[in-house]
């Protein structure tokens, strides 16, 4: 059972009915913030990330583990009455129900937002989809990739002569974790001051457009799309990778403050400062391949720890493309508790990325591993609704519960 913490949500339940990643991931940045998180899982197969291997660890899979510190698994038949009972019983005792389901899924269960609102009208219900619970194509799944896609992020993505290119990441359903756990967060301050719940309809297809961020203001600005630069930037010049004698480096240089250091510091080159034809960022536009050529030309001259060296010590953005297995590795990883490590039921020690929130007075609890499928059920339907063992063996011998 997961310790009580000091942590921000401390005494919030959530009650999580989500699988893969949007879901998961939002509600265990909740489990991260102290709430208590049950997972709800199929049974016979638990969440669909489950089965995506390899690679494993103890037989789970490295996908399943990424998404779900934090949380206690309850392995329940959705599609039984028994089953439905026993979501109503935890949603009276909860402050928050999370779900990813296809629109109208919940409404054949008996389990969608009115009926659940009209019930227990101080939960806050949150459904995540592709598209939405409403317009043209709600009825449709949705996956990052195709998303990714159809928003027009992949149109800006890739070098200039290629073809139009994907992030690797899920960062669509990533930020859609990102929305949604925000929104449960304001519904929950709300919800102090009224009494009553919410629903929050947050779609991946939402989240996608809202990432495009600058570049679809350029769109609206300028009636034109953006074209894709590779490792380029849409507007800052430079930024991007560059080849050193040996290994690359990539630079950022946001500003002209930023370009005028670099000039003089980093690569003592003032005189790339002084010419008109890059004295501003406009200007620097305009001359774009001019300049990346000369700035290439004077990287190639030196290895990339000479200019990383030079970078600190004139305070530039600059770093070294690494492997994840560097990054991971680093120092800087160490030094900010980004990985952590547990003891899991079938895995043994087990190494987790940790939480980028750092809260000082309330600080996120320490993690707990990914459940096994199942591994709470028992402890759930009697420590959370007070079943007596004779009717948790009964629903254990009648499949409703694994």
């Amino acid at each position: 059972m997961i310790e009580p913490s000091l942590a921000a949500l401390d005494g919030i339940r959530i009650l999580d009915l989500s699988r893969i990643i949007a879901g998961p991931f939002c509600t265990m940045q909740l489990g991260d913030l102290g709430a208590e998180v049950i997972k709800i899982e199929h049974p016979a197969r638990g969440d669909d990330t489950r089965a995506m291997k390899p690679p494993e660890a103890g037989g789970e899979s490295h996908f399943y583990l990424a998404y779900n510190r934090n949380k206690r698994s309850l392995a329940l038949d959705l599609a039984s009455e028994a089953g439905k009972a026993i979501i109503h019983d935890l949603a009276a005792t909860s402050d928050v129900l999370v779900q990813n389901f296809r629109p109208g899924v919940m409404g054949r269960l008996g389990l969608d937002y009115e009926t659940m609102a009209a019930r227990y009208p101080g939960l806050i219900y949150c459904s995540i989809s592709g598209y939405g619970q409403t317009g043209p194509m709600a009825d449709r799944p949705g996956l990052d990739p195709v998303l990714q896609a159809e928003s027009g992020m992949m149109s800006i993505t890739g070098e200039p002569d290629g073809d139009p290119m994907r992030h690797p990441l899920s960062i669509i359903d990533v930020n859609t974790a990102f929305y949604a756990t925000t929104a449960i967060l304001g519904a929950i301050i709300a919800r102090g001051r009224s009494g009553r719940g919410q629903h929050i309809d947050v779609a991946l297809f939402d989240t996608s457009i809202a990432m495009l961020g600058n570049a679809a203001q350029f769109y609206l600005t300028s009636g034109e799309d953006p074209a894709r630069h590779g490792n380029a930037h849409l507007a800052a010049v430079p930024v991007g990778l560059f080849h050193t004698a040996d290994d690359p480096l990539y630079l950022a240089l946001g500003n002209d403050r930023l370009y005028r250091t670099f000039c003089s510091e980093m690569i003592e080159r003032p005189d790339l400062a002084e010419d008109p034809r890059f004295a501003s960022n406009v200007d620097r536009n305009a001359h774009r391949p001019l300049l990346m050529k000369l700035v290439a030309e004077i990287f190639r001259t030196r290895p990339v720890e000479d200019w990383l060296a030079r970078a600190r010590a004139a305070g530039l953005p600059a770093g070294a493309v690494r492997r994840i297995s560097q990054s991971i590795a680093s120092p800087e990883v160490a030094a900010r508790g980004m990985v952590d490590e547990v003891v899991h039921p079938t895995a043994g020690a087990l190494r987790l990325l940790g939480s980028p929130m750092k809260l000082s007075a309330t600080p996120v609890r320490a993690p707990s591993p990914p459940p096994t499928l199942g591994q709470h059920s028992d402890e759930v339907l009697r420590e959370v609704l007070g079943y007596d063992e004779d009717r948790v063996r009964a629903l254990r011998e009648a499949g409703v519960v694994a």
